[in-house]
């Protein structure tokens, strides 16, 4: 584990051991040094030029997972968490063991405003005291207010799904038909399927009964009590709100396409949304808007025209947000064998390409794939892909030869993170006969990378290297290019993507068979460079080569040091390394390795004549 205060003697020690420490174009002893305590040392995020940017101008990646889907559940209330102790547990493990900076937060309108017009502020309270764990932790944070199927109101307690979302009042208010989804295999079916939760979508979308206006001054008084209750340095690490969890018309009305049905409804209800954040004191922070649910799907038959098109230039009122999962790997039908290098490099370019359309920023707010069942055989090598679509939009066996069209690096939350995997009980629709334990708790699934063991303690369920990554979290600048190589495994063979090509015998000499994640980046002014340093970079066995200095264990980060290692905020041991440069507009690179031992100095020089002359080749 790092330790912050590294003596003198201990720092010489390996930079012997590693061979060598170079510096070039040090900068001057007033260059800014981060504390690594409380609070982000960036400051809220606002979006401009198309990024998210904190408020010393870096541009900022977003990544971690959605605490969780326990909200979804009543066990707890509608909470994500049983209480705020739990929630710094989960917290402190995320950040530490999932390697995340930010997460999506669900919420429930049923309990938020259980009875009409009467908001609950006990439930604010639990809600304000549970998010506060993640804040504390150096973790950004944005609310969602979450459904699926529209409610569990609309099920029997005989039912075999569930839903989550609106309030029993709300259900009442419609005259809705009995509930079945027919012959359905998944619990998404009912979307498309269940006569019920059509209708009441689409009730909720024409704001019949006045459903929409009463949600959305819940929604008000809730972002108006956290704006209240939570310190002026908790709130900056708020990035902004997602108003409404995979939206979906229902029915749509005659003539009417999804397309239009975005333009006529749902961009509609997201102004109307984006005035209450205004009102309620958030007009400084971004909506994070979802298309029609089915605007990225990847199986044709349910791909749907979309992605806000009609919405124009977004601004920084708002960002792109989308979600995707592989629904053929999840079908068992429709994908045979494993996802492979560039499985879903088209998939996340489409993202990419409609955020930059749109003039703002994009999140991928869920992703994910069932860990267990008859499909989770899958899951290493579909993670793997998503993350690497999230990284750039090249494949692996393209990346080195075309590294100018990697794309910017997206911003992500993996569904999910819940510390009560395969511990829940909840009686699914209210039905004490029918008392749900295993997975998520939630009709049927089971997403969770992480569980309690038998002694309380949080471990992962899936592979560290995997979920634990090295990412740009803020570039000062622009990043122009970005790889990480985890090597996770699918069982017992090692997942190798993008090694270095023959080409560069002496990078890939000094990786070995090592992680290895490699930004190239244009300078700004302002505060350093930020990568997340996974707990398998340990300090001593991290090596950075790099145009500003080549450091094997790199020394703790101050003035005058390029190239160092700090704490991230919040206290929970987790690291980054800092790159800091004194020009503006100069394209950078930086190697970042742990599969170097005791390099030699003729090796290290060789690499970062390597690295730099491809550099300048492509950039």
């Amino acid at each position: 584990m790092y330790m912050p205060n590294i003596g003198a003697r201990l720092l010489l020690v390996l930079v012997v051991l590693c061979g060598f420490l170079t510096v070039a174009g040090a900068p001057p002893a007033t260059a800014a040094t981060p504390s690594g305590s409380l609070w982000f040392d960036g400051g809220p995020l606002t979006v401009r030029g198309g990024r998210l940017v904190d408020g010393q101008g870096r541009e900022v990646v977003l990544r971690g997972y959605d605490v969780s889907g326990e909200t979804k559940l009543e066990e707890n209330g509608g909470l994500p968490f049983a209480s705020a102790a739990d929630a710094r547990t989960s917290a402190i493990a995320l950040r530490a063991l999932g390697g995340g900076n930010a997460v999506r937060f669900p919420l429930s309108w049923a309990h938020a405003e259980p009875v009409r017009g009467q908001v609950d502020t006990a439930y604010l309270t639990a809600v304000t005291e549970q998010m506060r764990a993640f804040l504390d932790a150096g973790i950004r944070v944005y609310p969602d207010f979450h459904q699926d199927l529209y409610s569990r109101y609309l099920f029997d307690t005989g039912s075999w799904y569930t839903g989550d979302g609106a309030p029993k009042w709300a259900v009442d208010a419609g005259s809705y038909p009995k509930e079945s989804c027919g012959i359905c295999l998944f619990w998404g079916q009912n979307i498309t399927q269940n006569a019920a939760v059509r209708q009441a979508q689409y009730d909720f979308w024409h704001n019949a009964h006045g459903v929409q206006d009463a949600f959305l001054g819940t929604a008000q008084a809730a972002m108006t009590y956290l704006q209240q209750h939570l310190s002026d340095d908790e709130f900056a690490g708020v990035v902004g709100f997602d108003p409404y969890n995979e939206p979906y018309a229902g029915t749509y009305d005659p003539g009417q396409s999804s397309r239009s049905w975005e333009r006529d409804l749902l961009w509609p209800f997201y102004t109307r949304f984006r005035a209450r954040m205004d009102a309620a004191g958030w007009q400084d922070k971004p909506a994070l808007v979802e298309p029609n649910l089915f605007w990225n799907a990847n199986i044709p038959a349910q791909r749907q025209e979309g992605g806000l098109l009609d919405a124009g230039t977004l601004g920084p009122g708002y960002v792109l947000n989308t979600h995707f999962y592989d629904q053929k790997a999840i079908s068992g039908i429709l994908m045979w064998g494993k996802a492979a290098d560039g499985q879903y490099a088209a998939d996340f370019a489409a993202v990419r390409d409609r955020a930059t359309a749109a003039g703002t920023a994009a999140v991928v707010s869920e992703f994910g794939h069932p860990l267990s069942g008859t499909v989770s055989d899958k899951a290493p090598t579909v993670l793997k892909a998503m993350y690497q679509g999230l990284d750039s939009r090249l494949p692996g066996a393209r990346w080195w030869t075309d590294p100018a069209a990697s794309g910017p690096v997206l911003s992500g939350s993996q569904w999910q993170w819940d510390l009560y995997s395969g511990r829940h009980h909840e009686p699914m629709n209210g039905n004490p006969g029918k008392v749900v334990t295993s997975g998520d708790g939630w009709n049927g699934e089971d997403l969770s990378a992480v569980r309690l063991d038998d002694t309380g303690t949080p471990v992962l369920r899936q592979d560290a290297r995997l979920l634990d990554r090295l990412y740009p979290s803020a570039t000062a600048g622009s990043a122009l290019a970005f790889t990480y190589e985890d090597r996770s495994r699918d069982g017992s063979s090692t997942l190798t993507w993008n090694p270095v090509p023959a080409g560069l015998p002496a990078t890939a000499r000094l990786v070995g068979s090592g992680q290895y994640g490699l930004l190239v980046w244009r300078s700004g002014a302002g505060a350093p460079t930020e990568l997340h340093l996974p707990a398998s970079f340990p300090t001593p066995a991290t090596t950075v080569v790099s145009d500003l200095g080549t450091v094997c264990g790199p020394p703790a980060y101050g003035a005058g040091t390029p190239v160092g290692v700090a704490p991230e905020p919040g206290g929970t041991g987790s690291r980054r390394l800092l790159l800091t440069t004194t020009d503006s507009g100069v394209p950078h690179f930086a190697l970042v390795t742990n599969g170097a031992t005791a390099p030699s100095a003729d090796l290290l020089d060789a690499a970062r004549a390597e690295l730099a002359a491809w550099t300048a080749a492509h950039f």
